[in-house]
């Protein structure tokens, strides 16, 4: 029996050892932020982003919220109930707005993507043989997570929740008509024990446990990926898999009608129910050394079209691992279950994994032929499938994505300074979008929760007074070298936002937490949400994450608004790692611009540490 949307539920004792619930019983609640705190801090995030007239009328409407006995008091109140009632009184309500009632395609708009080091092999039996060996790192990874003997991590020296960790596998999106809902299978009494394999548009179960419990062995998953290869030659199929990458509204209609037949719906379940999808790509377009990061980016994300491997995936699938006949390798999440860190350290894992070399002898018992998956396509789902691919291809159209590896040093440089590699990262950010347009912008940095129970993101907000005023001062000839310890001094500011929000005192979700607890008391919107100001502060032109990992890899992802930028890095210690995203169809917008002044960002505030004697830092 599978567990229906409430995904955030912690798992229950027969699934994993109780040290991991008595673990999460340590944790503490998310706070609830002091009203006053949030509203102030607020009219400091508007001020480099609105015109003095605007901020002045933003300031009346945030005295009247916080007027002794008033509306923000009372909605506060409520929060502050909901947050001794519930573990975590922001959770639910995040996996519900930002994703499951979020209607855009998750493809690009929400899913992101991980581009892997390439891989040593240039055929198809080493493309099996890759896959195989990332099957089993995958299960032996899953191991750790169902006997609880994953190790708890910590951030600035206080343990994380690890809940993320049991929600990545056996779990899969559904579309609903308005709303979507999360199921994960892991927590059934008869847990799944196969994974699903795509090629050529043709899915399969692939079976990856003995009768007695125990993994498959690295020659027999080799085996069987043989056999579902020369069993799905034909390139003709119709691209079933496309349908998942549509807007959400016209998937929940369309699957409604899929499953109607039996046959589909048996198909579908057995995809939804596996462990993870592991997808066997065609071979895409040869791209330049420059450009391959960025190839396969976009491969990663949304397949290439439906031309290429756009439809040989299932988009709502939480995990998919992709393997290209050319050595490209990466992965794409369902972004509702988890954030970039866990999956990150699976990948981390399972990279080290495919790199041992295999010493366990196979038994020889034939394994029977993994079972293909069958769909009877009815002349209304081929038209959802014609229009699936339209709609695919125009966004793959679209979709700007460059990958770039910034060589002239890594997070050594800032360390050196003993600044925060972040920080230094963020500042740069700053300068160079202030460079191509003389103004700042509202900016978005993922900030981790994990700290406290069923804990998601908030918000580290990088634009600020300090910011605007060291991007305007970096190319101003009046400013003199003297003037120049001051104006770094500002690169430290972006740090007590970080350490703010990884506490859970930033702004965000405390005032959407606000504007929820109003709709949920039926109380008229607040005058403080329906104001441009607000919206201005939400209109993120920049999207930016650090997620880090031990691997050389990097995360991809689409811009959050139609004339922004999606950013986001993996600091090596001499490199990072950047990809960064635009739509074509925004004329202001390029993000191979974006991705040079970057460059020459971090280059002269290099050069601007260089020229001032680090005493004076």
């Amino acid at each position: 029996m599978a567990v229906p949307s409430k995904l955030l539920k912690p798992v229950s004792l027969t699934k994993v050892a109780s040290r991991y619930l008595i673990h999460q019983d340590s944790l503490p609640k998310l706070p609830v932020p002091e009203l006053r705190q949030t509203c102030q801090r607020y009219l400091a995030v508007l001020e480099p982003l609105v015109s003095d007239e605007e901020l002045e009328h933003t300031r009346t409407l945030v005295a009247d919220f916080m007027v002794p006995g008033g509306v923000g008091e009372r909605l506060q109140k409520g929060l502050e109930r909901r947050a001794r009632k519930m573990d975590n009184w922001l959770s639910d309500w995040w996996l519900q707005s930002a994703y499951l009632e979020f209607r855009m395609p998750v493809v690009v708009y929400s899913s992101p993507g991980v581009v892997l080091p390439r891989a040593e092999f240039q055929d198809r039996q080493g493309q099996m043989r890759y896959a195989a060996k990332l099957i089993a790192g995958v299960l032996d990874f899953k191991t750790k997570i169902d006997n609880g003997t994953l190790p708890v991590e910590y951030m600035v020296g206080k343990p994380l929740c690890m809940n993320q960790y049991y929600q990545i596998l056996s779990s899969c999106r559904i579309p609903g008509p308005k709303r979507d809902m999360v199921v994960n299978h892991s927590l059934g009494k008869a847990p799944p024990t196969h994974v699903t394999v795509v090629h050529n548009y043709q899915f399969f179960v692939l079976d990856v446990y003995n009768s007695d419990g125990t993994p498959l062995t690295v020659d027999q998953i080799y085996m069987q990926l043989e056999k579902i290869w020369n069993s799905s030659l034909q390139t003709n199929k119709e691209p079933i898999g496309i349908l998942t990458s549509q807007h959400r509204n016209t998937w929940g209609k369309a699957y409604a009608n899929l499953i109607k037949d039996k046959t589909n719906k048996e198909s579908v379940r057995a995809i939804q129910k596996s462990i993870f999808i592991v997808c066997l790509d065609a071979p895409m377009p040869r791209a330049s050394d420059e450009m391959y990061r960025s190839r396969v980016a976009v491969q990663m994300l949304h397949g290439g079209g439906s031309r290429w491997n756009s439809g040989n995936r299932w988009f709502d699938k939480t995990l998919q691992f992709i393997i290209g006949e050319d050595g490209s390798c990466g992965l794409i999440y369902e972004h509702a279950p988890a954030e970039g860190p866990p999956i990150m350290s699976l990948v981390d894992h399972v990279v080290e994994y495919t790199k041992k070399s295999e010493m366990v002898r196979s038994p020889m018992i034939p394994l029977p032929m993994p079972q293909k998956l069958r769909f009877n396509i009815t002349p209304e789902t081929k038209k959802d499938i014609e229009k699936a691919k339209q709609n695919m291809n125009i966004l793959v159209q679209d979709l700007e994505m460059k990958v770039i590896v910034f060589s002239h040093f890594g997070k050594n440089v800032p360390k050196s300074y003993k600044m925060s590699p972040d920080a230094f990262i963020q500042i740069a950010l700053q300068l160079a979008y202030f460079r191509m347009y003389h103004v700042c912008c509202s900016t978005y940095e993922s900030a981790s929760l994990r700290m406290f129970r069923l804990g998601r993101t908030d918000t580290i907000r990088s634009t600020s007074m300090d910011s605007l005023r060291f991007a305007q001062a970096m190319d101003d000839p009046t400013k003199t070298v003297g003037a120049l310890p001051a104006l770094l001094s500002t690169l430290f500011l972006s740090l007590p936002w970080c350490i703010q929000a990884i506490r859970g005192q930033a702004i965000d979700r405390h005032l959407l937490g606000l504007k929820l607890q109003a709709i949920e008391d039926l109380t008229s919107m607040p005058e403080i949400f329906m104001d441009t100001s607000y919206a201005v502060a939400l209109h993120y032109s920049l999207s930016t994450s650090q997620v880090s990992a031990k691997t050389d890899c990097v995360m991809c992802y689409g811009p959050v608004v139609p004339d922004g930028y999606g950013v986001c890095y993996n600091s090596m210690q001499e490199h990072i790692n950047f990809s960064v995203s635009a739509f074509n169809s925004c004329a202001e917008t390029n993000a191979a611009k974006l991705a040079r002044g970057l460059e020459e960002a971090l280059l002269d505030m290099r050069a601007l540490l260089e020229q001032t004697p680090k005493a004076k830092l």
